[in-house]
């Protein structure tokens, strides 16, 4: 069975991307490279005053996933990555721009910045969206009771699902959708054991 150099996992903020990341990670083998929330200097910031920090956090989410890209682009592992560089530059600032978050100036020097990254980058072997209503959101959202996350707008996640569905309808490349209102991997085997089925599907080249 062939297996993939690099997996992504996609989905909005509370889809279950770190507990899928790792499951799969210790099923598999494979290393597990995890967005950087805690050691992020400017999420606090960011969630308690979005347009201030908005730029700023972009950023460092920008150089924190193209380091990650470069680093499993040289190694000889597999790896399977939390939240990919694409969802931050076709979601995550453009909907902070969209919702005047995020200034014309600082936006078009992002995308500008992207751009330049993008022609330097190949897309993972396989995404992995994790779809989910806004109740489901929310609920494993309140779950886990990050502190800067009491400040997240409704508003703000209603727009990010939209915009999720929307990259995931248009993605070009290998994608495999999980909803995470029907399957729930962390508390049920079978759910997971629907997962592993999908992507040794994939793995044998048989999942159409």
């Amino acid at each position: 069975m062939k297996d993939f150099k690099h997996i992504s996992i996609a989905g909005n903020i509370g889809a279950g991307k770190t507990t899928l990341t790792t499951l799969l990670a210790r099923h598999y083998g494979w290393t597990p490279h995890f967005e950087e929330v805690e050691h992020n200097p400017y999420i606090d910031d960011f969630y308690q005053d979005m347009h201030r920090w908005s730029f700023h956090i972009q950023i460092f989410y920008l150089n924190s996933r193209f380091q990650q890209i470069i680093n499993i682009k040289n190694g000889t592992e597999s790896v399977i990555q939390d939240r990919t560089i694409f969802e931050d530059a076709q979601i995550f600032a453009p909907n902070l721009h969209e919702m005047g978050l995020m200034g014309k100036r600082e936006y078009d020097t992002y995308q500008n910045l992207y751009k330049t990254i993008s022609s330097l980058i190949s897309p993972p072997d396989l995404l992995i969206y994790l779809r989910g209503s806004i109740p489901a959101l929310v609920n494993n959202i309140q779950k886990r009771g990050r502190s800067y996350e009491d400040n997240i707008r409704l508003e703000y996640l209603k727009k990010l699902n939209q915009r999720y569905e929307d990259f995931a309808a248009s993605y070009p490349h290998k994608i495999l959708t999980i909803d995470i209102d029907e399957k729930n991997f962390e508390e049920n085997p079978e759910d997971l054991g629907y997962i592993l089925n999908r992507i040794d599907q994939e793995r044998n080249g048989l999942f159409m």
